[in-house]
């Protein structure tokens, strides 16, 4: 080989190294270029997900905050409010919703970070690779590459070009990767803040109908206390609360249902020589037997004791008011009721026309029924009156049914006798029947055996009319005997 051909190849060897240098160099600015356009795309891309993340974070913090404040409001009104359990079940719900979002929203932003050092591991990688290739242009012919660079510009810039289409293909590859798992949470997002707007609605709509109810509550408690106040200023006086009781007993006998059957007798009054005794009302028992009630109970310590305000001086006039029904009971006991009503009574009922003044006096005197039995008075609300009422009107249906039953025995025995009788005459009727049978069974044979055979004798001798002679059957049928006894 000749010294020109040896220049020859070392000058294109130089030309072909330094166009190598070149391209290499151009393709990695490129890529890099490439690179760091995708770092910056995915960096904006962080940043978004990053502010959506806050988002994500505030919403699931205002609805932990809304669920807080609806626990906090809800504590008051938990027995008249029913609706609010449902709303604390929906914002724990939301509640976990956002803290799932929130998982979801920090995987994201570790993915993003991961890709984040990816990008800037290749970008260091590529600027060590710049760093090789000019090193490297450097030592080469700088005329070599002077006439030669034109051409490695336009492939450089041709290979460039495909290498950016490539680029821009795989950032919008992972932009719409990325606005894929951003979409779904920002959806559940505006769902949960939906569902909280309706919980927060329903939630004002449950304490308006609450606040409407208590406010009503409070006009009807108002009420309530104004007419028990009258109630208990009319019950001071006597007169009053005697026809308060003779009606809650009228009542009571009604609904045991004796006053249709007129078992009882209101305001009997009984003269004594200590004065007139009056009963407020007399039950008659089966077997003439009676039962006296009288519901002239005492209240006046009740109604002081449900007056006062301080508890001692509740408690001694709820002793007092024990005290003043056993007084009473002791006085209905001494009462001479067995001497002047005749039939002599079973026992006296003492009628507490309401069940709470009975509750009342029990809770201070338990053995308040006892005393009363052994004096003969038996204490009785509205309740046990009815039951005891109800129990005479039971014997007074059986006292029906037996007198019904007696007075059937007694038409029975008179329609077997006036039976008897009548079959006595039937019997006689049969054997006049009979008797009328047999004669006229003898006086057809009589007639058959003497008359009609000298009759026909006549159509014999021609003296006969156009008349037939008819044939006497004798009756074979016998009366039916009447039976005899029992038979």
């Amino acid at each position: 080989m000749s010294p020109v051909d040896s220049l020859a190849l070392g000058l294109g060897l130089a030309f072909g190294l330094a166009a190598g240098a070149g391209l290499a160099a151009l393709y990695m600015k490129a890529r890099a270029a490439a690179a760091a356009e995708r770092l910056r795309g995915a960096l904006e891309q962080a940043a978004i997900l990053r502010a959506e993340l806050e988002n994500a974070r505030d919403a699931a913090a205002e609805a932990s905050d809304l669920l807080r404040r609806e626990t906090a409001r809800r504590a008051g009104a938990e027995e008249q409010a029913s609706r609010v359990s449902a709303l604390e079940a929906e914002l724990a719900r939301a509640g976990a919703e956002a803290s799932a979002l929130r998982v979801r929203a920090g995987d994201l932003a570790a993915r993003m970070e991961a890709e984040r050092k990816a990008a800037q591991e290749r970008e260091a990688l590529l600027k060590d690779l710049q760093t090789q290739l000019q090193d490297n242009f450097k030592a080469l012919s700088a005329d070599a590459l002077a006439s030669n660079n034109q051409n490695f510009l336009q492939l450089a810039s041709q290979h460039l070009s495909k290498v950016q289409e490539a680029g821009r293909g795989d950032l919008e590859l992972r932009q719409k990767s990325i606005e894929g798992l951003v979409k779904p949470i920002r959806d559940t997002l505006a769902q949960v803040d939906g569902q909280i707007r309706t919980l927060e609605k329903q939630r004002v709509e449950a304490y308006a109908g609450l606040t409407e109810q208590v406010r009503r509550m409070t006009v009807e408690q108002g009420d309530l206390r104004r007419e028990t106040g009258r109630l208990v200023t009319a019950l001071r006086k006597p007169t009053v609360r005697g026809r308060w009781g003779e009606i809650q007993l009228k009542r009571v006998v009604e609904l045991a249902g004796m006053l249709n059957h007129c078992d009882f007798v209101e305001q009997a009054s009984v003269s004594t020589e200590d004065g007139r005794l009056r009963p407020d009302m007399v039950v008659r028992l089966p077997g003439g037997r009676n039962v006296v009630v009288d519901s002239k109970a005492p209240l006046e310590a009740y109604l002081d004791a449900q007056d006062a305000s301080d508890e001692e001086v509740r408690r001694q006039r709820m002793n007092d008011h024990a005290g003043a029904i056993r007084e009473h009971m002791t006085k209905l006991g001494q009462k001479s009721y067995w001497e002047h009503l005749s039939p002599t009574p079973e026992f006296v009922v003492m009628f507490l026309p309401s069940e709470i003044f009975f509750s009342a006096a029990l809770e201070q005197a338990p053995r308040l029924i006892e005393e009363g039995v052994g004096k003969g008075v038996i204490i009785a609300s509205p309740t046990t009156l009815i039951a005891l009422l109800r129990a005479v009107a039971y014997g007074w249906r059986q006292e029906q049914t037996a007198e019904n039953a007696q007075k059937i025995a007694e038409l029975g025995r008179d329609l077997h006798k006036r039976v008897a009788i009548l079959a006595e005459h039937f019997g006689k009727v049969g054997k006049g029947l009979g008797a009328a049978v047999d004669a006229y069974n003898g006086a057809v044979n009589s007639f058959e055996s003497r008359v009609l055979v000298q009759t026909r004798r006549f159509k014999e001798l021609g003296a006969a009319s156009d008349k037939e002679l008819p044939a006497l059957d004798p009756v074979e049928k016998s009366p039916r005997e009447a039976p005899q006894g029992d038979e």
